[in-house]
């Protein structure tokens, strides 16, 4: 029960990312129907969403992690 209201508080955080979400499946258009052929799914825009989050966190964290070791030799502190 607690773990719905957390995912949900989540899916409000993230945009619907299917353009098509409550519209009749007869009424949604074909792929390429009306628009280029290569259109990113909706599971593969979820995925790149993700990996840039976890690349930029990955990033910052080295980034802070290398300042750091940088102080300590420019202070000369050992550890």
């Amino acid at each position: 029960m607690r773990f719905k209201s957390i995912v949900n508080r989540l899916s409000v955080i993230f945009s619907d990312l299917n353009l098509n979400s409550d519209i009749p499946v007869r009424v949604q258009p074909k792929v390429g129907e009306w628009g280029p052929q290569r259109v990113p799914t909706t599971k593969q825009k979820k995925r790149v969403r993700f990996t840039v989050t976890g690349i930029f966190s990955a990033v910052v964290v080295a980034l802070f992690l290398l300042g750091n070791y940088f102080y300590k030799i420019l202070m000369g502190i050992t550890a």
